[in-house]
């Protein structure tokens, strides 16, 4: 197998320069780096993205930029972004995330290891303002057989992180609308049509919270698209009756307490 391999990102208007620029820089400082860098702009962006990432074009000409006329939305675009992709491994990239030195070259290595895996990823550092206020480590299990039992509970997956086939990918049907919850969905079609997967046992990259991220994972909107995703998870045979009547229940008691206790029970008890 050609072991080479793209990055892909989706950026929109509301992204922050600074982000960008920090999340940019440690792509490109990798002790593997990529082969691409497929950067979506979804929809029409700032003047100072534009010139984040200018600066970027005339330092690196295996940076790619795919415009979207119109916001479409993270599913979309990644969609969009994947068939510019022109290797089979890509890894997923976050525009406000930051990657640890050796990200890439530890999930290749992976790949090298067990040709068979369609995903590798890994576990993420939450953080908050700089990298030196970590407020939650987000971990997950290693093997397949854990990661297939957990997702009946929670996402398997840190997908800010993964890297992955984009046949497997693309066999499953791609990142398909469902609000909030594209990722999430993927990888369950993916575990149901036998594609296997694997969590790196240690923390690769820096992710970026605020509150805004909690208001993000709740509310009555929310709630209800979590309930839509579970019955879908029933449905197609991944959950029983009774896991998905359960799910929903305790789930959506969290997803409406005010933000603030939220948060704390998002970092203390989820993690």
């Amino acid at each position: 197998m050609n072991w080479k391999f793209s990055v892909l990102c989706s950026l929109y208007y509301k992204e922050s320069p600074q982000a960008l620029r920090q999340s940019l820089e440690s792509i490109f400082a990798q002790t593997l780096l990529p082969d691409e860098v497929v950067m979506v702009k979804d929809g029409p962006l700032t003047d100072e993205l534009e010139n984040v990432l200018a600066e970027f074009l005339q330092q690196y000409d295996t940076l790619k930029i795919v415009p979207l006329a119109v916001n479409s939305g993270l599913g979309a675009a990644l969609n969009e972004g994947l068939k510019h992709c022109s290797y089979e491994l890509v890894a997923r990239m976050d525009t406000d995330d930051i990657a640890k030195p050796n990200r890439f070259e530890q999930q290749v290595q992976v790949f090298k290891a067990q040709p068979d895996l369609a995903i590798v990823s890994a576990w993420i550092e939450e953080f908050e303002g700089d990298t030196s206020h970590i407020i939650s480590v987000r971990k997950l299990p290693e093997t397949h057989t854990e990661i297939y039992e957990y997702g009946k509970n929670r996402c398997p997956i840190n997908h800010p992180v993964v890297m992955f086939k984009k046949s497997a990918v693309e066999k499953a049907g791609g990142y398909q609308p469902f609000h909030l919850f594209e990722d999430y969905y993927l990888w369950v079609r993916m575990l149901m049509s036998g594609a296997k997967f694997y969590n790196i046992q240690a923390s690769l990259l820096y992710f970026r919270i605020s509150p805004d991220v909690y208001k993000r994972r709740g509310g009555l909107k929310y709630a209800l698209s979590e309930a839509k995703l579970e019955k879908r998870m029933h449905r197609i045979g991944y959950i029983s009756f009774f896991k998905m009547v359960y799910n929903i229940a305790t789930r959506f008691v969290v997803r409406v307490l005010p933000n603030g206790i939220r948060g704390w029970v998002y970092q203390k008890m989820a993690r």
